[in-house]
């Protein structure tokens, strides 16, 4: 029992205790910045049930909105530029950034407590399609900022100012990457916690108490860019005491600050960013204001080939092998993030059909963060151990086996299974096991890349790097969002929506939604296994 004990400890310290053991003051200021950004799940619940009883329109709209909000994020491109550009002044980015939080909290608040003046100004989905478009881009903006944050917090030099070994180096960018996830992770399940509360007895409230409480949500999430901007004032505060210790040590002025420079040297502006950047935002926004058909399409398509066309600029920094890898690990990161989701209607459906409340799908979120914080944990001798291409073949095969409840849920499995288990194993049980068991897997994939990025990028071209990466990867979830338009746009399913003198103006009708749920765990699963085994097969193989 004592040898059990010993190794269970053990297992323990190597797994949770050496992370923490790795943990620098220095680390604090971007995971406050990942952190703000884990808190935007605050509004994520009350969001779904402000459109589905406030706003009259279908699932396939609400993907397309889906495809526009993910947008913002291939801007990270000519941001993090940017940042490497400006990088002494980069805190102002995180004040901008939190300043389109706050409008976007500030209009749904308006919203949901039924401001006047704002129905007479504009459509209320006019109003919310805006807010929806701000918050994205102001996350944007710090994460990119949060991203050289990480690359400085991490020390080139001990105490005493002597230079630390590169192996040193690189265990703490993994650290410090994988702290972000679980800063991350750690603040949508401090928020899932809080929306459990927040949530508790809203069956019972009258239509007008319940905008009251969403309202208030609202204004509590204006705390989440007080987060982010407290962490870059924190990181001025520390870097100065840093200079400050080493002058002390007897190092000059300049040999201090010289430390907090990236090595290479100033970064000259990198012009194709800015127009890449430029051009992005003309052909989203003239193609986004008029009628032509397939505008998103096109967008999309445009999107690639300024990204495809900036990735080829960067990796050309990088030696030919590291380069083909890196090409390699993306085409693989992109297919598995770009398969399609069911959309809106399976959770219309969990909420009509199965009975699921706020509260409960708060609980839901929840038990998603917590685990998937745990699994982060549990899973970081996996990461470490194995290569990115064998992650996300197991991740790709687990989430197919995980697809099968949700299916069964709606083809009545509960019916089943409640009355032979005395009525425990039931919609909401099976709900939570497979959340249970599923929550760890999301995050995992893009940890190990985020590290590689952080060990082999050039050290004055560092953002550059993660915004270019991070929008190649983001794209994959506009293309996600586009897939999933298309079929929920092939397979129709619509909600109850009633009209003011409470008749129906539009009836529920799921009846195809299990075909949809088959075909998204199909896709789900041999999508990424093709793209495992066409890039291992070819000259961008990647071994790490």
């Amino acid at each position: 029992m004592t040898r059990l004990w010993g190794a269970a400890y053990d297992w323990f310290d190597a797994v949770v205790l050496e992370l923490g053991r790795e943990m620098r003051w220095s680390f604090l200021p971007p995971l406050m910045v990942y952190f703000a950004y884990g808190a935007s799940g605050l509004t994520s619940v009350v969001g779904t049930f402000f459109v589905k009883d406030y706003l009259d329109v279908s699932a396939a709209f609400l993907a397309g909105l889906g495809f526009w909000v993910g947008l913002p994020w291939a801007l990270k491109m000519p941001m993090g530029h940017l940042v490497d550009l400006m990088w002494r002044w980069k805190w102002v980015l995180v004040f901008i950034g939190a300043g389109l939080i706050a409008a976007s909290f500030l209009i749904m608040f308006g919203l949901a407590t039924g401001v006047s003046w704002m129905a007479e100004m504009m459509p209320v989905t006019a109003w919310f399609v805006l807010a929806a478009l701000l918050s994205p881009c102001g996350y944007v903006v710090q994460d990119a900022v949060a991203d050289a944050l990480s690359v400085e917090a991490v020390p080139k030099v001990d105490a005493a100012g002597a230079p630390l070994d590169e192996d040193t180096r690189r265990a703490m960018h993994t650290t410090m990457q994988t702290l972000g996830r679980v800063a991350l992770i750690g603040a949508l399940s401090a928020v899932a916690a809080l929306n459990i509360t927040l949530f508790s007895g809203m069956d019972a409230l009258p239509e007008a108490a319940k905008g009251a409480v969403y309202g208030r949500i609202y204004l509590i999430g204006l705390a989440i860019p007080v987060i982010s901007v407290s962490g870059v004032l924190l990181a001025m505060v520390q870097q100065r005491r840093q200079i400050a210790a080493l002058v002390a040590c007897g190092l000059s002025r300049a040999s201090a600050e010289a430390h907090f420079v990236p090595e290479g040297g100033a970064v000259k502006p990198n012009w194709s960013y800015f127009i890449g950047g430029g051009a992005f935002v003309a052909l989203s926004v003239t193609l986004g204001l008029s009628d032509l058909p397939y505008s998103q399409e096109v967008i999309f398509a445009g999107s690639m080939a300024i990204v495809l066309f900036l990735m080829r600029q960067i990796i050309a920094a990088l030696e030919p092998a590291k380069a083909r890898a890196l090409v390699g690990t993306a085409i693989i990161i992109f297919i598995f993030r770009a398969t399609p989701l069911p959309g809106a209607g399976a959770t219309w459906f969990t909420i009509d059909e199965l009975g699921f409340d706020q509260q409960f799908l708060a609980v839901l979120s929840l038990i998603t963060s917590v685990l998937t914080l745990v699994g982060m944990f549990v899973l970081r001798p996996l990461m470490a151990n194995h290569s990115i291409v064998y992650i996300v073949v197991l991740l790709t095969v687990a989430a197919g086996l995980l697809s099968l409840p949700n299916i069964g849920l709606f083809y009545g499995i509960q019916d089943w299974t409640a009355p032979l288990t005395g009525g425990i194993v039931d919609a909401r049980f099976i709900a939570i096991l497979d959340t249970a068991i599923e929550s760890p897997l999301g995050q995992i994939a893009m940890i190990p890349m985020l590290a590689w990025i952080a060990r082999n990028a050039p050290d004055n071209l560092k953002a550059t790097f993660f915004a270019v990466m991070a929008s190649f990867t983001n794209l994959a979830l506009s293309a996600s969002s586009l897939g999933t338009r298309y079929l929920n746009q092939i397979f129709s399913i619509t909600r109850e929506v009633t009209g003011p003198d409470g008749a129906v103006a539009t009836p529920a009708d799921y009846s195809q939604l299990g075909l949809l749920l088959i075909i998204v765990a199909v896709i789900g699963l041999a999508g990424p296994l093709v793209a495992v085994l066409l890039v291992q097969r070819s000259s961008l193989r990647t071994p790490d």
